[in-house]
């Protein structure tokens, strides 16, 4: 099946070159110049992928992302400024998937939307009769269906993006043993692709947060500084 691409962005030369070169890649394409006409058309007619451009007016980035994830969890890669550190990092937080840093390569963007809709045809296209085949992964209060990519924690419903599920899952096979950000890069991305350090954190607050809006107690995902995180199931 053909993947479908958003991209917004209010630089109409953006849209033009980076839809030809996807369509070229074999997707296809929706552009809109503006958050506010993309929100709405994005949440009735919701696309595989989504690309947001942060600094737009009207409606910024950050601000789209925000309101799309109250209604979607489709995988969203940022494109920022070198400078807009900042920016990326509040946007990892709020559940971005991913960011490239203009100027960009045309290439790496395609390779970054690729292996993103790997990580979700592996997280959510099991065939008929696969997803029974496939068992929860229970730890303590914790229940994960990766075959149906769904969450529980003391029964209540977690929602998590692709990335989101990919590292607390990696975490929770093997309660208690330390994974450094490196092997949680590798588990969540699954490509010759670099992230730093900061796009592993900014994933993990935000897992942490999502758990504590059904249980402020938690606090099962630990931090050993100069290490990485481990799962307990105490």
């Amino acid at each position: 099946m053909t993947a479908t691409i958003a991209l917004v962005d209010d630089d109409r030369n953006i849209l033009t070159s980076v839809s030809i070169a996807l369509q070229t890649e074999g997707f296809l394409t929706r552009v809109y110049s503006d958050g506010e006409t993309a929100l709405k058309a994005l949440v009735e007619n919701p696309p595989d992928l989504a690309i947001f451009d942060i600094k737009m007016p009207r409606m910024d980035g950050l601000e789209l992302l925000r309101r799309f994830r109250e209604r979607s969890q489709v995988p969203v890669i940022f494109l920022t400024s070198k400078d807009d550190e900042l920016d990326e990092a509040l946007g990892l937080a709020m559940g971005a998937d991913d960011y490239i840093a203009k100027p960009f390569s045309q290439r790496l963007l395609i390779a970054r939307i690729r292996a993103i809709l790997r990580r979700t045809d592996l997280a959510l296209a099991a065939e008929p009769g696969e997803a029974e085949a496939i068992a929860p992964l229970e730890r303590g209060h914790l229940s994960m269906d990766p075959a149906r990519h769904k969450v529980t924690w003391k029964g209540e419903p977690v929602t998590l993006t692709v990335t989101e599920f990919l590292i607390l899952e990696t975490l929770a096979q093997r309660p208690g043993i330390v994974k450094t950000r490196n092997q949680l890069m590798d588990a969540a991305y699954q490509d010759d692709i670099y992230v730093d350090d900061r796009t592993i954190d900014s994933h993990i607050k935000r897992v942490r947060r999502k758990f504590r809006q059904v249980d402020p107690a938690f606090d099962a995902i630990e931090t050993l500084y100069g290490a990485g995180y481990r799962f307990s199931e105490e």
